[in-house]
């Protein structure tokens, strides 16, 4: 690999015209430093570059497998600025490998930065697969796997996190987050009462460690094996969704506590045509849209 000029005419490459070079994400481990493909270990020393979210961590695992690719470091405080770099070599033809501390990049993490600039410039990227901590805390979870959502870690900022967990009341897919063990209490807290102690939900810790652990209860049994023991290692928090049929029954006592007229106002002015609003109250209501237009005449009367 590595930069690559045409010194002759070679299809549609013209004499002496530059090849970009291709952006690897690379999957790394996120315990055990065995869950590592040997294709992400061949890109790895290969490659012109790696970059790395801490060099300090990612040190380790080169040192394990005994790869002298130079590093450089990529992560939230320097995604825009080294970004633009990493870039710039990319465009000289140098192959560029993208490592998060653990597990999948642009997973929790600024490598969908990096990506998005690369799409913007016509720079090749591909994903080596691998280790990703939600995907492993939803198939060991026990919890419907068929739909989920993934939340990542909750925003710090009080109002965007007060959104998001009121968002999470009405969702009935199955739920990932991610938390740090010092901050675990406290969102434990805020789930359940939003969403309700009763909530089925597994805490995974240390995942692929010596020490990884599954542990399945309730939110509130959760919380208080939380405040019992002092959480240590990175969680993933899988909670069951909310069911459909009990979420669209609360929803349609909603509309049904309106009139068909405050019903349709609270779509026209949401700016729907009055065609529009008409098709959507009937769908909430359950109604055919014959019917909510029967109602609304015989109330104009």
């Amino acid at each position: 690999m590595g930069r690559l000029d045409c010194m002759e005419r070679d299809g549609s490459v013209e004499k002496g015209e530059s090849i970009l070079g291709t952006l690897y994400l690379c999957a790394t481990p996120i315990g055990n430093l065995e869950d590592i493909t040997l294709r992400v270990l061949r890109i790895l020393k290969e490659v012109d570059l790696i970059a790395a979210e801490d060099t300090r961590n990612s040190i380790k695992l080169l040192d394990r497998y005994d790869i002298h690719t130079p590093m450089t470091s990529y992560h939230e405080h320097n995604k825009i600025k080294k970004g633009h770099i990493l870039v710039e070599k990319l465009q000289q033809g140098l192959d560029v490998a993208l490592i998060t501390d653990a597990g999948t990049p642009g997973i929790s993490d600024p490598g969908e930065e990096l990506v998005n600039m690369c799409h913007e410039k016509g720079i090749e990227v591909t994903a080596l697969p691998g280790a990703a901590a939600c995907i492993m805390g939803l198939t060991l979870s026990g919890l419907p796997t068929r739909n989920f959502v993934f939340e990542g870690f909750l925003p710090m900022e009080t109002k965007k996190r007060r959104e998001v967990l009121e968002g999470l009341t009405r969702e009935t897919r199955t739920i990932l987050l991610y938390e740090a063990p010092h901050r675990l209490v406290r969102t434990l807290e805020e789930l359940v009462q939003s969403l309700g102690g009763k909530r089925k939900a597994v805490l995974c810790r240390e995942l692929t460690k010596r020490h990884e652990s599954v542990l399945r209860l309730d939110l509130e049994g959760l919380l208080a094996r939380a405040r019992e023991q002092e959480p240590r290692g990175e969680c993933v928090l899988v909670i069951q969704g909310r069911d459909r049929r009990e979420l669209r029954a609360e929803e349609q006592a909603q509309w049904e506590a309106l009139s068909l007229k405050e019903h349709m106002e609270r779509y026209e002015g949401q700016g729907c045509t009055r065609k529009d609003a008409m098709k959507q109250v009937a769908r909430d209501r359950g109604l055919g849209k014959r019917e909510v237009y029967r109602l609304l005449l015989e109330g104009e009367e």
